[in-house]
């Protein structure tokens, strides 16, 4: 299955590395962790983490669990969004600000 492949080649790279470039975070992780991480934390495509088994993975995870912690990171996966709790929504953003209206900021 090419998923599971794709998993198992970013895994082995991420054994000997922090980020997907190097040991910076970089463009390349902003690129592909929607995806990746997204996905092998559970929250892409119904349980496919499950299906591709994407705990076993570690180094992803490791990799997925970083990212998802960066402030940035969080931030961003509040705008545009009109669904889930109301402390990860923000359907519409116009300044910086818009952000310490939602609860729990």
């Amino acid at each position: 299955m090419e998923a599971k492949r794709q998993y198992d080649v970013l895994d082995r790279t991420l054994a000997t590395r922090r980020f997907i470039a190097g040991d910076d975070y970089t463009i390349a992780d902003m690129a592909i962790w929607p995806w990746y991480g997204n996905l092998a934390l559970g929250r892409a495509y119904g349980t496919a983490n499950e299906f591709l088994d994407t705990a076993s993975y570690k180094n992803v995870m490791r990799w997925a669990a970083e990212i998802d912690a960066r402030p940035a990171v969080q931030r961003g996966r509040k705008v545009n969004r009109n669904r889930g709790t109301p402390d990860m929504r923000l359907p519409e953003r116009h300044s910086a600000a818009d952000f310490d209206r939602l609860p729990n900021a």
